[in-house]
């Protein structure tokens, strides 16, 4: 987190030990709500999010994230709820929480063992249920970015269901969602981006996160309240 100061990362301001030697974090005070109850509660007062609020929200993630992989650090659990949604926009709107599941790609030495599963199931891509350290790149980032990014459009996650199982089943092997279908005022071209963000296979998604914001920006346009 350190390596991410000046980012819409969660800013660090001390890291130290007690005088029993337990270590501690001083970290920013943040107001505000993450972007899971900021979406609910947004779509239940006004109607659905429109896509300026989208870009203000999301780029600087984007940003952060960027840079994070280009250091060599992939989040892993990028979702809703680690986007902190914040009251004042003084610095910034956002900003990225939890790097409890980050992995250093410099390190030889995983922080997971074999056969372990992090994230939130909605949000992982296809290779995170594998449980292999090995596979997991910069393209999980990618895909949960896009996972994210059709939640805050479409109003609900790519692949809704009940039981987990069935998650793992329709994100790892199903066809993927239609989002013009379930916003048909979108381009209809949103559809291939969709697919190529949540890509399956990792060599198949957009190769950064920044194409894969700029993609969608191009696609979309700035303007409009739609």
């Amino acid at each position: 987190m350190g390596a991410l100061s000046g980012t819409s990362a969660v800013q660090i301001f001390a890291l130290n030990r007690t005088k029993a030697g337990q270590m501690y974090i001083v970290m920013e005070l943040l107001r505000g709500k993450d972007l899971e109850r900021y979406l609910v509660d947004y779509e239940r007062d006004v109607g659905r999010l429109p896509r300026s609020k989208l870009f203000d929200l999301i780029s600087p993630i984007v940003d952060t994230l960027d840079v994070a992989h280009q250091r060599g650090i992939v989040h892993r659990d990028i979702k809703p709820a680690n986007i902190f949604v914040l009251d004042s926009t003084a610095r910034g709107p956002v900003r990225l929480l939890d790097f409890g599941l980050v992995k250093v790609l410099s390190v030889s030495t995983p922080l997971t063992q074999d056969g372990f599963v992090v994230g939130s199931p909605s949000y992982i891509a296809p290779e995170g249920w594998q449980g292999r350290p090995d596979r997991i790149t910069p393209a999980v980032d990618v895909y949960a970015l896009g996972a994210v990014i059709f939640r805050m459009l479409a109003g609900r996650v790519p692949f809704p269901a009940e039981a987990l199982i069935d998650v793992v089943k329709m994100s790892s092997r199903g066809k993927r969602p239609s989002l013009h279908a379930l916003r048909p005022d979108l381009p209809a071209v949103i559809d291939g981006w969709v697919g190529r963000a949540l890509a399956i296979e990792p060599e198949q998604r957009y190769p950064t996160v920044k194409e894969l914001w700029l993609s969608l920006v191009g696609m979309l346009g700035r303007g409009g309240s739609g």
